[in-house]
């Protein structure tokens, strides 16, 4: 019955994702995952061998948003970036972070998490802007935008490493944080040539 309850829950809310007017209302993929995974939790709420905590589900949602974020403004800085060292951060920028993606989608479909099918509309943003720079400009912004949203990173990882209860997702992180952190001190390193 909670199975069933939980598909019809699911079938809802993508209804209502599909059936709502994209001209009125602002869509963002992470606020999806997030309503999908409030629902799935509160269904799930008594059983607990296969509910994860909203909390646990959150972090997930936020750290998919911004790995994929991560990739999309590196992907943009292989192709654009001026500096060889800058393009060679982007490059190891999408192949760490699309493991670490690939590593917590799959945890996540272990754990009934819905996450993002693509960045919020504020990583967008911030994507589009990037693309729109050429040369050092476009370099100097990348490194910055890339300094600014590890630092943002390093912290949601260090807090759920407190926070997070799910044992699997626990171990993701402390697998993860050392190599968010080793950017973060990397890009800080390029920031200081610009």
């Amino acid at each position: 019955m909670k199975i069933a309850s939980t598909f019809l829950t699911l079938a809802t809310v993508a209804m209502l994702w599909s059936c709502g007017s994209k001209s009125t209302e602002t869509t963002d993929t992470t606020d999806f995952a997030d309503s999908t995974n409030e629902a799935v939790t509160d269904n799930a709420a008594s059983d607990s061998a296969s509910a994860v905590a909203e909390d646990d589900a959150e972090f997930a949602v936020e750290a998919a948003n911004g790995g994929m974020a991560e990739v999309a403004l590196s992907k943009i800085a292989e192709e654009k970036a001026t500096d060889p060292k800058v393009k060679e951060f982007a490059k190891q920028m999408v192949t760490d972070h699309t493991k670490a993606n690939d590593e917590l989608k799959t945890l996540a479909t272990s754990k009934n998490i819905t996450l993002p099918a693509a960045p919020n509309e504020e990583k967008q943003k911030a994507a589009s802007d990037l693309g729109a720079k050429s040369g050092s400009d476009f370099d100097k912004a990348y490194i910055a935008q890339m300094k600014k949203d590890h630092d943002k990173t390093v912290k949601l990882f260090e807090d759920a490493q407190k926070e997070v209860k799910d044992t699997e997702l626990k171990a993701f992180i402390d697998k993860t944080l050392p190599v968010l952190k080793a950017h973060a001190e990397h890009v800080k390193s390029l920031d200081k040539t610009k």
